[in-house]
């Protein structure tokens, strides 16, 4: 509980409506959408300006009272549960468009700006915002920008790093700077680079300056029925040594085609398929069909069964909601289930989805894949049942082998949904001491107190977190996912 001199500061900075203390209301701000750990906040204020959250930060600075910022919840590794239980510094309200330059081709919006209400700003007028996370409906810009987020396009187009120009971001210390250039390349260090991705542990972003895109000349999208997951990881290796860089390239395996054909947007797969890619191509007219046919050649050479076009925006539109219910869909054919989110040089995808295969037969568990196969970023989903004693061990322990198996293979520990929590007892695997090391001073500089999330991405040396995350020991609160992706 804050205490009451605490509690009058906030009330006076942002406003009564704005401050929840009520244990009972702050419960929905115990974790984000890695549900496997929860920690209860201190409380939650919600600013709607930069003065205000200067003025949140520099009062609980003063006191010593740790904080973190939060955008929509939709993270995957526990990057905004407040494991210190920190007071929550929601940028839900912050959810202004600042600025819309056409001409130019940028636009600013506050933190709590939802990621795709920009491009429907835009719509008409024929641009779009790029990043296109499958929660994109509802995450926003500011976690994006926290987590580095990527998306089904990210292949061609990048991820959010590659779209961000610049910010405004309020230092723990409560100091604010500007980093980055709205225009032209910045001058000096790389902060912003620093910044994006730091999942709020060097500060809080108010706001966001991104690129904007003309739409495509011309878009083909196609479904790419195989009766074999190597001829399909195959094809995903020979289009892009073909010299073609699609807008997308998704893959998803039998398991997860039976679950999503389980969900409202029902595509109709052929139940025998191992695996189906979805690819896109776009750009100038000529050069989508030429891309096209021979993306349609190397499908054939590589034993495709089927190859559907979409006919319209609107089974476009089926085929992509389709693959962005992968992960809630899931909840259609198990109980429970542990996302995680590996890269690998995309020409050993054969090779370690047959170790993922291999692991799930020695664990017990089923293993539905679904991930970004232009640029081998896995989203292997461990299914298990927590009211079984004991599964939910053996799907964390599963899931750490999966990641052993993406790091030993060249790859990384995470792709897009971040460390948090979740993966920081990893990080020893990938880095070294003195790499570690190196991050925490970094680190150091920006949060010389520790005040600002502390505890998530970067272990500090000799922290017992590996204890958590490593050797498996059961969180404090275990909850399990169902159909309805609620708790």
């Amino acid at each position: 509980m804050l205490p009451e001199p605490v509690i009058h500061e906030l009330e006076d900075i942002v406003g009564r409506n704005n401050l929840i203390v009520d244990e009972h209301r702050i419960v929905a701000y115990d974790c984000d959408a890695y549900v496997a750990e929860k920690y209860m906040p201190s409380a939650v204020v919600f600013p709607e300006t930069t003065e205000q959250v200067v003025a949140i930060v520099r009062c609980l600075g003063r006191e010593g009272i740790p904080f973190l910022p939060r955008g929509a919840g939709t993270g995957l590794s526990g990057g905004a549960t407040p494991l210190n239980h920190e007071v929550v510094i929601s940028l839900a309200k912050m959810d202004k468009l600042l600025d819309l330059d056409f001409e130019n081709r940028r636009a600013t919006v506050q933190p709590g700006f939802v990621n795709l209400r920009l491009t429907k700003e835009m719509a008409n007028d024929g641009f779009y915002y790029a990043p296109d996370p499958s929660s994109q409906s509802v995450c926003t810009i500011g976690g994006n920008f926290a987590e580095n987020s990527g998306g089904s396009h990210c292949l061609k187009y990048g991820v959010t790093t590659n779209h961000v120009v610049a910010a405004e971001v309020v230092l723990p210390s409560g100091e604010v700077i500007t980093v980055g250039e709205p225009y032209g390349d910045p001058i000096g260090y790389d902060l912003l680079g620093v910044l994006v991705g730091s999942e709020g542990t060097l500060g809080i972003t108010t706001a966001i300056t991104v690129k904007i895109l003309p739409k495509a000349q011309a878009v083909k999208t196609f479904l790419a029925y195989f009766d074999r997951v190597d001829d399909a990881s195959q094809t995903v290796s020979d289009i892009i040594a073909q010299g073609i860089v699609p807008a997308a390239c998704e893959m998803m395996d039998q398991l997860m085609i039976h679950a999503v054909d389980k969900s409202v947007y029902h595509v109709g797969y052929p139940d025998d398929i191992e695996a189906v890619l979805l690819v896109e191509i776009d750009g100038m007219l000529e050069s989508v069909e030429d891309n096209a046919q021979r993306v349609l050649d190397v499908c054939n050479q590589n034993r495709v069964r089927t190859v559907r076009v979409a006919q319209n925006d609107r089974e476009r539109a089926l085929w992509w909601n389709s693959r962005k219910m992968a992960f809630p869909a899931i909840g259609r054919i198990s109980p429970d289930y542990l996302v995680q989110d590996g890269v690998i040089p995309r020409t050993k995808l054969s090779a370690v989805l047959q170790r993922i295969s291999a692991l799930s037969a020695e664990y017990g568990l089923r293993v539905a894949n679904v991930f970004h196969a232009g640029d081998g970023n896995l989203h292997p989903l461990i299914c298990y049942d927590a009211r079984i004693e004991g599964q939910l061990q053996q799907a964390l322990a599963l899931g750490q082998r999966i990641l052993e198996v993406c790091v030993d293979m060249g790859g990384s520990i995470t792709g897009e949904h971040g460390v948090g929590i979740e993966k920081i007892g990893h990080m020893a695997y990938m880095f070294s001491e003195h790499d570690l090391k190196a991050q925490q001073d970094l680190r150091d500089v920006f949060n010389p107190q520790g005040l600002c999330n502390s505890g998530k991405l970067v272990p500090r040396p000799g922290a017992c977190v590996e204890d958590r995350s490593m050797h498996h020991v059961v969180p404090p609160i275990l909850v399990g996912v169902g159909p309805d992706g609620g708790s």
